[in-house]
């Protein structure tokens, strides 16, 4: 369903009345049919697809309001993303874009950004070379080949195995919907291998393949920048995962128009229609069993008060380390597929954030709606591998990779909200062991030592950033750095990380993808969202779609090729 197109909520009073629905036991809905822990994209996602089938669905979640990653947050008349900085592959016919208008009825409007959508930035001050990433199927080859020629060889062949790897993502679904005797034989016997590029170089590295491509070690670092996005160092980041990422973006790069709370502001009413609801500050402390070990509900923490609330199905969004470590009794944990699949993942690296606001238009600041990938040199594994094994406070003081956005620049509708202001996003990582030591304290007053951290690593950022935009010097009206023990409180990540589980090379495998599955070993729970296929908002919702394939029975996938089919052909038809 597709509604009618309307105008953008752009006050935040009238969003909040959908994302800040705080939880009451009168609230819950009765004769639930599931129950979704997590309001991340994943989450959402889920509830959407089932209340399409008239599915009744409560969503809860510990933070104060709905969106996970998708959620924005404003300070001191400043508003910022937490994780939607820009989303590709949404052309108009498009099978990823055909996903997201049935998420949303179509509400959800989206600005393409500038063309270059990137700029890699290498080198120091005295040395900076700066390479611009455009889009497009021909382009984004043809501009790197002005950039570096002599190496058309390689860049070409870059190309090929890219596409060959993200084309071949379809054995991920197929194995993870296919029954699992027919999904282990596929790939135990390496069959899954032979018939998909994405398994065949899954397990190979992207320093591995792209250093047997050329010499260059510049190019070497341009091909491999966008590993940020996921957050390995290029020598452990799967191939084929960040082949995923190049293809992501080849059509082009959008931003939500309104802000990245829009996502869930739309998808929260399809579920209501259905007799469903979206709760805030509703921290599921665990997954209630029946003496069959089957999961039958959750129980929310109302204060020092424990709410049952009962459904036939539990879904969990809360990512695979806290729904089987933290939401589950011991003795259920140790059951041995259970402990497999833990085996299989370890945790992804802590994001690091740095939010600015400016004082000054976009026009006066020399904002534009593009991103910056920022590095001190272009031997990337090196400079992560100092990095992180280095000393916390030299560390801090010389990080090897920063993504710098404007959300500001990016919105169209922000100069109507938020008039002669200006917003920076930074990015970056960090271990959990820097910050561990800090993790039980009180939120905004963790102690001097902490914020003396963060200081330092504000200042450093804040130094290089203004050599690359020169006009924010003496404009900086706020800034804040959001650590991994921040990502801990507000989006429940257990150490710190912003795209769940790791995605290095031991991920993607055929093995590994037939043993993460949406359905677990305990009857009538299921996951979703990033754990499932990969990080992101794409990959979310990828996880979204096989889980609700599961849970219902009948291929989701199949059902958008036939929509998109119908719509395809009608469209012509009005033409």
């Amino acid at each position: 369903m597709r509604e009618p197109l309307k105008p953008v909520q752009l006050d935040k009073k009238e969003r909040n009345k959908v994302l800040k629905q705080g939880f009451l036991a009168s609230r819950v809905p009765q004769d639930l049919d599931a129950i979704v822990i997590g309001s991340g994209i994943g989450g959402l996602s889920i509830a959407v697809l089932l209340a399409k089938v008239g599915k009744k669905v409560l969503v809860l979640e510990q933070h104060d309001r709905a969106g996970g990653c998708c959620h924005s947050f404003s300070e001191k008349g400043f508003e910022f993303d937490v994780g939607i900085h820009y989303i590709g592959n949404l052309e108009e016919t498009g099978r990823f874009r055909c996903i997201v208008d049935q998420l949303t009825n179509g509400q959800l409007q989206w600005e393409p950004l500038e063309n270059p959508f990137d700029q890699v930035v290498l080198g120091p001050p005295e040395n900076r070379r700066v390479y611009p990433i455009y889009s497009g199927n021909t382009r984004f080859p043809e501009e790197l080949k002005k950039c570096f020629p002599g190496e058309e060889k390689a860049i070409d062949e870059f190309m090929r195995l890219v596409k060959n790897c993200s084309r071949g993502v379809w054995m991920v679904v197929l194995l993870k919907l296919l029954p699992s005797p027919v999904a282990n034989f596929l790939a135990y016997t390496g069959l899954a291998n032979r018939m998909s590029y994405f398994f065949s170089y899954g397990s190979r590295s992207l320093s591995d393949v792209v250093n047997s491509l050329t010499e260059n070690k510049e190019l070497r670092a341009v091909l491999c920048y966008i590993f940020g996005t996921y957050g390995n160092a290029p020598k452990e980041a799967s191939f084929s995962m960040h082949s995923l990422l190049v293809c992501h973006y080849l059509p082009g790069a959008w931003y939500p128009k309104g802000g990245a709370s829009q996502i869930a502001y739309n998808m929260i009413p399809i579920i209501e229609k259905a007799g469903g609801a979206v709760l805030v500050r509703a921290p599921v402390s665990r997954i209630l069993l029946n003496a069959a070990n089957e999961a039958i509900g959750v129980s929310v923490m109302k204060g020092q008060e424990e709410v049952h609330v009962r459904a036939p199905i539990v879904i969990s969004d809360a990512g695979i380390f806290n729904t089987y470590q933290q939401l589950l009794p011991k003795e259920v944990q140790t059951h041995a597929a259970i402990q497999k699949q833990l085996s299989m993942l370890k945790h992804g690296e802590g994001g690091l954030s740095i939010f600015i606001g400016l004082n000054g238009t976009k026009e006066e600041l020399g904002l534009k709606a593009d991103n910056y990938w920022i590095f001190p040199e272009n031997n990337l594994d090196e400079l992560f591998n100092v990095y992180i094994k280095g000393e916390r406070e030299d560390s801090t003081k010389n990080i090897p990779m920063i993504f710098v956005a404007s959300p500001s620049a990016k919105d169209p509708t922000w100069e109507q909200r938020k008039l002669g202001k200006s917003t920076l996003s930074v990015v970056s990582f960090a271990p959990y062991s820097w910050f561990e030591e800090w993790k039980d304290g009180r939120v905004k007053n963790r102690g001097d030592d902490y914020e003396e951290l963060k200081e330092t690593i504000i200042n450093s950022v804040l130094e290089l950033l203004t050599q690359i935009f020169p006009e924010i010097k003496d404009k900086i009206e706020y800034v804040e750095a959001g650590t991994p023990i921040t990502n801990q409180h507000y989006l429940a990540a257990p150490k710190g990380e912003i795209y769940g589980a790791d995605h290095s090379t031991s991920r993607f495998t055929a093995e590994v993808c037939v043993t993460l599955r949406p359905k677990t070993p305990i009857k009538n729970l299921f996951l979703t969202g990033q754990d499932i296929v990969s990080c992101g908002f794409a990959g979310a919702i990828a996880g979204a779609m096989i889980c609700g394939s599961a849970v219902l029975n009948r291929n989701l996938y199949r059902d958008i090729e036939a929509l998109r089919e119908k719509l395809n052909t009608n469209s012509k038809k009005v033409q």
